[in-house]
């Protein structure tokens, strides 16, 4: 079964193709036999109905500098031309990403959409993890200096983070003298308008920050991300190493907790975040990764099992 694949995601050129999971899916959907289209999430189009794109036919290659070629681009109805949409452009998890989400909903029912927008849109990373907040660390949602306050006198030292955040960018750990908390508060109030989350340190993140990757709600693989020098961030975009690595029985636990929630909500590929072998951080269905580094380390070609399942669902639906 050739399937027409458009793959909503950043620019091509700017990806870092030895370790950027979009890519590696678009090579396996290509040995496949798919036929691959790119465009991103600002070239999105609704009139009468349809939703389309002006959107490159495109070929794939691992050469660093020479990894793509595009054919003249051509206007892709999402509804009527696409088999598969693939939601892959990276957060912020901002107005622009929530109404992506909204137009491609409306084709859902007729495109499958990886993941499904609804749910993304309404999963968001670090608010879909209080779901399962008996697997969390002490953790606090909130803009109030007082209760930030309060929570750093129960817990000790904290770790301050943008509600809808990315890539382990602007985490803050304040330690428990509270020195620059108020500050650190009145920045993140300047800066958000939403919330933000606040959670007792976790002194086992410098032993690494688990991701493990679930496939339609069963589990994958997983690597261990370890912090670099005088970092306390393990994510690979900030200089974070990763390892080979093996499941406890209590994330054994966790993913057999989320995994029917997962595939019912048709979350196919979602990435998950573990520190000390038992306290879940974030559950990452936006654009996870990670694919690239287990296959490094384990074999695992999860790239190939998230299109087994992506295929399986396509036949189903025709």
């Amino acid at each position: 079964m050739t399937l027409t694949v458009a793959v909503q995601m950043d620019p091509l050129a700017g990806i870092a193709i030895a370790g950027d999971s979009s890519f590696a899916l678009m090579l396996s959907a290509q040995a496949r036999g798919h036929r691959l289209f790119h465009y991103t999430a600002e070239d999105l189009n609704w009139s009468d109905g349809h939703l389309w794109a002006q959107a490159h036919p495109v070929t794939v290659q691992r050469i660093e500098g020479d990894h793509f070629r595009f054919d003249d681009p051509v206007r892709l109805d999402l509804g009527d031309e696409a088999d598969v949409v693939l939601m892959r452009q990276d957060p912020p998890f901002d107005l622009g990403y929530i109404t992506a989400t909204h137009l491609l909903e409306r084709i859902a029912d007729r495109t499958l959409v990886v993941n499904d927008p609804a749910s993304v849109r309404n999963a968001p990373e670090k608010v879909f993890v209080l779901d399962y907040a008996r697997f969390m660390p002490p953790t606090l949602v909130t803009r109030s200096l007082d209760e930030a306050r309060r929570f750093l006198a129960e817990h000790g030292a904290i770790v301050v983070k943008p509600l809808h955040g990315n890539g382990g960018k602007a985490i803050f750990k304040v330690e428990s003298d509270g020195a620059n908390l108020s500050a650190l508060i009145e920045v993140f109030n300047q800066t958000w308008r939403e919330p933000h989350m606040i959670q007792a340190f976790l002194p086992d993140v410098a032993k690494g920050d688990k991701r493990i990757v679930l496939v339609d709600g069963e589990v994958a693989g997983a690597i261990n991300r370890l912090p670099g020098e005088g970092e306390i961030r393990s994510n690979l975009a900030v200089g974070g190493s990763a390892e080979k690595t093996e499941l406890t029985e209590t994330e054994r636990e966790i993913c057999a907790a989320l995994g029917p929630e997962l595939k019912r909500r048709g979350l196919l590929f979602v990435g998950i975040d573990v520190i000390g072998g038992r306290w879940l951080t974030e559950i990452n269905v936006t654009s996870p990764t990670g694919i690239v580094a287990i296959e490094r380390f384990d074999g695992t070609d999860v790239a190939g099992m998230i299109w087994d399942a992506i295929e399986a669902k396509a036949a189903a639906r025709r």
